[in-house]
């Protein structure tokens, strides 16, 4: 069950999917963030990913979004299956996102490259101001933050291929 939400900002329902992008180093794609309109919410690392589109599958939104916020064009056969599922919340630009969310993973076929930022939306030009490709081992609590928020304790399960059903976040 999710608890009330808090009576911040007009909400918005949606389906998402986030994606753990691994090349052939065994490292993650992590993009630096912030959301310019709450400064209070500081900067944190996320996964690349966004909302489901009308009539898209989860498959279709991973490759879209990856695309669109990375430049990476992945094939299909490269997606693995929707195992990690999680149901969240968070200000956004003066919205409230309440979504549903699955998380894939894309292995690369080699090491990471640059992020190509020319097919992002104008506001991802604003929120995403760096990327990382992190080690496995470096993504661990501590004070870094990151988006899923338990993404450091729970990326070892995804990665194994065992089932993820992380309850409630809400992370702003």
């Amino acid at each position: 069950m999710t608890p009330a939400l808090p009576d911040d900002f007009p909400v918005i329902e949606r389906r998402a999917v986030r994606v753990v992008v691994l090349d052939t180093d065994d490292r993650v794609l992590l993009l630096h963030t912030r959301d310019p309109e709450h400064p209070r919410l500081g900067t944190w690392w996320e996964l690349p990913g966004g909302g489901m589109d009308p009539g898209e599958t989860c498959l279709d939104t991973a490759l879209r979004e990856l695309r669109e916020e990375t430049g990476i064009v992945a094939r299909p056969e490269q997606v693995g299956p929707p195992t990690w599922r999680r149901r969240a919340s968070f200000v956004h630009r003066r919205t409230r996102h309440h979504q549903d969310e699955v998380v894939v993973t894309v292995r690369l076929a080699g090491p990471g490259p640059e992020v190509d930022e020319a097919h992002r939306l104008a506001y991802e030009q604003e929120d995403y101001f760096g990327f990382r490709w992190w080690p496995l081992a470096a993504i661990v609590p501590g004070p870094e933050r990151f988006y899923p928020g338990r993404l450091p304790e729970l990326l070892p399960a995804l990665l194994a291929g065992e089932p993820v059903d992380e309850p409630f976040e809400l992370w702003s």
